[in-house]
């Protein structure tokens, strides 16, 4: 189902990077040639953003750099980093966010949710804007942190979201790369009324009770990442991947029955795949 697919998109690859180790002699950790990476695999996704049930998907990622400026994936957003990487160990980040917003605009395993009206996919677009710290512990080590805004602007939840991020991610050898990723997302009155608001008809299709969402704090998310090269070293070659967080939803997210009452706060999120970087 490629809807599906691209949900899950970019939860897969981490950047090459290698460790201080002895034998051959280490890349500059300043280096910044081209490089691609590509990943595949498969999800473990909540069937809608506050659901109980969960579903196996595909998923895709990609991740580049070419003349010094980043292409990654995230979830289902495209970033592009137009600032590149000085010698210096702080960097900044800015550049543009574009991506698709699919909660609730299929089919729902739950009968009650499911009865509520099918959401429309919304096209967010935006930016971001941060500093990375390099060497913290060691030369190819990175510790950031950015904030992205996106605005939907299909006509759907028709709202602002943003979300602080703090990343550190190292590799541990020239062949095992670890990353960790806390997170939060705050979410305007639109977004909470789209997709968590149960108006009277919605009610009484679904049997529901009536809810009027307020935006705010939606949600806070703790990720890890593992990447194990199996061929080649972190900079080339075959790798497995694994990645899981964990995110709970607060505030009116939380309190909606189609969270409080018919799915869960807690929500889980994994993938398991190969990549293959060059």
């Amino acid at each position: 189902m490629l809807k599906s697919a691209v949900f899950a998109a970019a939860l897969l690859t981490a950047a090459p990077a290698l460790a201080q180790a002895t034998g051959d002699p280490l890349p500059d950790p300043n280096d910044q040639s081209d490089t691609f990476t590509i990943a595949g695999g498969a999800a473990f996704i909540p069937d809608y953003e506050g659901s109980d049930d969960y579903r196996i998907i595909p998923a895709l990622a990609f991740r580049g750099r070419v003349s010094g400026i980043s292409i990654f994936t995230r979830a289902t957003y495209l970033y592009v980093d137009f600032v590149p990487r000085g010698q210096d160990a702080l960097e900044f980040d800015a550049g543009p966010i574009i991506g698709a917003r699919l909660n609730r605009t299929g089919k729902i395993h739950d009968d009650f949710v499911d009865a509520l009206p099918e959401r429309d996919t919304a096209i967010e677009v935006g930016g971001f804007a941060g500093i990375t710290y390099h060497g913290l512990t060691n030369p190819y080590d990175a510790l950031s942190f950015r904030v992205d805004v996106v605005k939907d602007v299909a006509g759907a939840h028709k709202s602002t979201v943003i979300t602080p991020t703090i990343d550190f991610g190292t590799p541990l050898s020239r062949t095992t790369y670890v990353g960790a990723t806390l997170s939060a997302e705050w979410a305007g009155g639109g977004y909470a009324d789209y997709y968590y608001s149960i108006s009277p008809a919605a009610s009484l299709a679904s049997g529901l009770p009536v809810f009027d969402a307020d935006g705010g704090f939606k949600n806070w998310r703790l990720g890890l990442l593992l990447n194990q090269s199996v061929s080649g070293d972190l900079t080339h070659g075959v790798s497995l991947f694994a990645t899981g967080s964990y995110a709970h939803l607060s505030g009116d997210f939380k309190d909606s029955p189609i969270v409080d009452l018919r799915g869960s706060a807690s929500q889980w999120l994994g993938a398991l795949g190969l990549a293959y970087t060059w």
